[in-house]
């Protein structure tokens, strides 16, 4: 499953998935604030990044990926990066409740007969 958003609420089993295994993602061994000093010390010149990768024991790939995600962030902007991360995960949730709440509404509409109101009938394009 792609990170992200979460799969359509059609299928509850999908969605309890995806939010379990956002959950349990693996945790790196650095915190970000580590990270941007490693490479902070990278763009001072001091060493190659093939010693620096060595010094803190990571694969160039790795180095690679948090370059391409904390490039030119100080320790301040990390913070901010992780409340925000933070914030947009629980907005995430909330999207996907809500979304299950309207289509169990739906189909209890269409279960017992009721048409929907004109801006919530679904639109088949």
């Amino acid at each position: 499953m792609e990170s992200g958003l979460p799969p359509k609420t059609e299928d509850v089993k999908k969605v309890v998935l995806w939010f379990k295994l956002e959950a349990i993602m693996k945790k790196s061994k650095f915190t970000e604030e580590q990270i941007v000093r490693i490479l902070q010390e990278a763009a001072s010149g001091q060493k190659t990044q093939a010693q620096l990768c060595r010094d803190h024991g990571v694969s160039a790939n790795t180095y690679y990926i948090w370059k391409r995600k904390f490039a030119g962030m100080e320790t301040d902007d990390v913070k901010k990066l992780r409340e925000l991360e933070r914030e947009n995960s629980q907005l995430k949730r909330l999207l996907a409740e809500k979304e299950m709440e309207n289509d169990a509404m739906r189909a209890l509409f269409r279960k017992n007969g009721l048409a929907l109101p004109n801006g919530a009938r679904e639109r088949s394009f």
